[in-house]
């Protein structure tokens, strides 16, 4: 029995019709089959560098771009990575995320990018919805998460690596280093400059900013110098205007307060500026001590002391962490300290 289906067009006519360059295009114009073009194309480890240079100059010369969702459809595997940081207002986050790229992008994978702007639910509905594009790893900040999201992470049996903390848990990969040694060092800091009413001024009170108030108060226990009332956690997002905001707050509530360590640097360069203003000498009168090392931060006046963290190492490293899972290779460590540096500057 014969059927009326129509036979499919060849790849020539497929192209022809669609505008679209093909592999099978790129593969005739290498000389190879197929299969051998999509290999070289990945970069596979059993094609030789002399057969990977030819066809990707054959698909450079024809102007081919692989179809990912193809592909993964092809071969279960993804040329995607979802990445999710919690804003990208903060240099810090894009400061990571650039050097992810620079790792990720050389050895043929993309970012999807995903901002949580702190908000549990909203990463898990991100989880969601970059799972449904079958990623080939993830990359997430933290811990902190919603029960489904961990579900989801869990579940999705997916290499993934967490960034700006770090965990001894049992299959866990990270790459960051401890929040709370962080703020215990700043605050210690304080604390040999003679320091004796030091002041905690905390925003967004994430988990990391929270560990780092934890470090400060343990640190203010140790010297026997901690009152719980040089606390303020504020939930608003940190920014420069609620630094001034909180300055003036807190020396209008304490004004014997001798010292300020703000969760971040973009608040205590508020806080710096709102000193300029109100005629408060610092440090004469009260240091300022702030936690990142953001961009401007030597630039104020006087400079601003701080905790440089090193995030676009940490970035690479786990880009790199993620290859290796991703490549099934075996001995990937699983929790990698980077460390962070204490620079004091004129503020302190």
């Amino acid at each position: 029995m014969t059927s009326d289906a129509p036979a499919d067009p060849p790849a020539e006519r497929r192209r022809r019709s669609s505008g679209r360059i093909t592999l099978a295009d790129v593969a005739k114009a290498a000389g190879v089959s197929p299969i051998t073009a999509s290999r070289a194309l990945r970069r596979d480890r059993g094609v030789g560098e002399a057969l990977v240079a030819k066809v990707q100059a054959a698909a450079d010369a024809l102007g081919y771009v692989p179809d990912p969702a193809a592909r993964a459809l092809a071969s279960s595997r993804s040329s995607h990575v979802a990445v999710l940081v919690p804003l990208l207002t903060n240099r810090l986050f894009v400061d990571l995320l650039e050097a992810v790229q620079s790792v990720l992008l050389p050895a043929g994978y993309q970012s999807l990018i995903g901002v949580t702007h702190y908000d549990t639910h909203e990463e898990e509905l991100l989880l969601r919805s970059y799972m449904a594009h079958r990623p080939a790893g993830l990359i997430v900040t933290g811990f902190e998460r919603s029960e489904a999201g961990s579900r989801l992470v869990a579940s999705s049996g997916l290499p993934c690596v967490h960034v700006m903390e770090t965990s001894t848990a049992p299959g866990v990969f990270c790459v960051g280093f401890s929040q709370h040694d962080a703020g215990y060092a700043i605050t210690e800091h304080l604390v040999s400059r003679g320091r004796k009413r030091i002041a905690f001024v905390g925003a967004q009170l994430d988990a990391r900013v929270l560990q780092r108030a934890e470090g400060y108060r343990r640190c203010l226990r140790d010297a026997g110098l901690h009152d719980p009332q040089l606390e303020w956690l504020d939930p608003r997002r940190s920014s420069i205007a609620l630094g001034g905001e909180l300055f003036a707050t807190v020396l209008a509530a304490r004004p014997d307060v001798d010292a300020i360590f703000f969760c971040n640097d973009d608040i205590a360069q508020g806080g710096l500026l709102a000193a300029l203003r109100l005629g408060v000498r610092v440090p004469e009168q009260v240091a300022v001590a702030g936690f990142n090392d953001l961009e401007g931060s030597d630039q104020m006046l006087p400079p601003l002391t701080t905790v440089r963290t090193p995030r676009a190492q940490i970035g690479a490293q786990a880009a790199a962490m993620l290859l290796s899972l991703m490549r099934g290779e075996s001995g990937v460590p699983h929790n990698v300290d980077v460390g962070y540096e204490l620079v004091a500057r004129g503020s302190s």
